[in-house]
């Protein structure tokens, strides 16, 4: 059997009262959904170890299956692997954002939903004045910004130190900036951890002149882009600015086995995305990636693209991941209208045609292979909170021929008396391949 993942970044959320108390999830129209949801068999997913934030870094991991308290290193290094960058020892990668300052506040976490080719001459400009050399004997660079998609970038420091404390921009809106700056993590054991690194690479900088560096950069970085003729175009048409770098969940190059070396039953696969995260977590999981043109991370993004692309691989393929960045997108922006849009273009646009295409009559599935589907998000984005949540999230388990549960539709609610219970981390990836 084949198996095809298909997750709606932070399509679920908490009931609100302009909706009668329900949540986004059960107000759309998504036949489809609730389709799968009526013939196959539902549960809930706990995405977030203990400790851990509930960001996608996290929840995408977790849900293919890995132990994040072995693997876990950040975004930066997983989002290095998408770009192409290939890190040393020494390299300490670090997300970058560009993002809009207000009146001392941070006012969105996207750069006035900055486009790729305007981000690339921000970023140049910034390699330009802020790239320096460790020394002025050696030629290799201490600090290098490298352009990644929209507003979501790369930040390298030759002999960063991971054991900081930094603040993902989305989910602080409308909160002061300068509270959020980075610092050194505070741990008893810190000063000890800090000595072995170091001993390892005697070049590492301290935890303390990590986030000195990085600050000094955010702040550089607004002197800058305030005077660049892109930010002074916004200004002039009162639209927002994107005046800001913001770097956070950084670490070194990961340790991570391929999902084919997890699970014998994977002998290849493929991850389709818009987003250089999901891309990276790819890569290193052994994942072929599929790139689809007009796919943007947002509601606008090519779901017919997505979907015919998905169908192609599972010809070839014995695992999927499809991954939809925009119900996210809208749920950081508050936009509950749009949360809405997104979660029924995915039903209707990409899930219904690949459905379609699998799920003949009389069984066989597609090119004689059964395949099996689950549907799920990674976390919460609730649209009035505008951050991540790490709460359960529902799943749909469906195959031609599983026997169904009594779930009638697809929702948070629903699947709480969903015949799968509640899973916890690596035991849906388990579940799932087990069929």
């Amino acid at each position: 059997m084949k198996h095809i993942i298909i997750l709606g970044d932070g399509m679920a959320d908490l009931p609100i009262e302009q909706l009668g108390g329900k949540t986004p999830l059960q107000y759309a129209n998504k036949p489809m959904m609730d389709q799968l949801a009526r013939e196959g068999r539902c549960g809930r997913l706990i995405t977030v170890p203990e400790g851990f934030p509930p960001g996608s870094e996290v929840a995408n991991t977790a849900i293919l299956g890995y132990d994040l308290n072995k693997v876990y290193e950040g975004r930066g290094p997983l989002e290095a692997a998408s770009i192409g960058y290939e890190m040393s020892d020494d390299d300490f990668a670090i997300r970058c954002n560009i993002i809009t300052l207000e009146d001392g506040r941070i006012i969105t976490h996207n750069g006035g939903n900055l486009e790729t080719q305007d981000a690339k001459v921000l970023i140049d400009y910034l390699n330009e004045n802020l790239a320096k050399p460790i020394n002025e004997r050696e030629g290799c660079e201490r600090v290098k910004f490298i352009t990644g998609i929209q507003y979501r970038h790369l930040l390298v420091i030759k002999g960063g130190n991971k054991n900081i404390v930094c603040n993902p921009p989305h989910d602080h809106p409308n909160e002061e900036w300068r509270k959020l700056l980075v610092s050194p993590e505070r741990l008893d054991c810190l000063e000890s951890l800090d000595c072995l690194e170091r001993l390892e690479h005697p070049t590492r900088l301290s935890p303390t002149a990590t986030a000195n560096l990085l600050n000094e950069l955010i702040l550089k970085s607004q002197e800058l882009l305030a005077k660049h003729p892109y930010n002074i175009a916004k200004a002039a048409k009162g639209e927002r600015q994107a005046n800001s770098i913001w770097p956070w969940s950084g670490g070194y190059r990961p340790s991570m086995q391929t999902l084919m070396e997890q699970y014998p039953q994977i002998k290849s696969g493929a991850v389709i995305s818009a987003v250089d995260l999901i891309q990276g977590i790819g890569k290193y999981a052994g994942l072929r990636i599929i790139k689809v043109p007009g796919s943007t991370g947002l509601a606008d993004t090519n779901y017919e693209g997505k979907a015919q692309a998905a169908i192609e691989a599972l010809k070839t393929d014995d695992f999927v991941f499809v991954h939809v960045e925009a119900s996210d997108e809208a749920g950081h922006d508050g936009d509950l209208d749009l949360k809405i849009k997104t979660i029924e273009y995915l039903d209707q646009r990409l899930i219904k045609p690949i459905v379609e295409a699998v799920a003949s009559p009389k069984g066989e599935g597609l090119e004689g292979a059964p395949v099996c589907i689950a549907i799920l998000p990674d976390h919460l984005t609730p649209v009035e909170l505008r951050i991540h949540v790490g709460k359960p999230v529902p799943f749909i388990i469906w195959h031609r021929g599983i026997t169904p549960d009594d779930v009638q539709q697809y929702d948070e609610v629903s699947c709480v008396s969903g015949s799968y219970g509640l899973l916890k981390l690596d035991e849906f990836m388990e579940t799932f391949m087990s069929l």
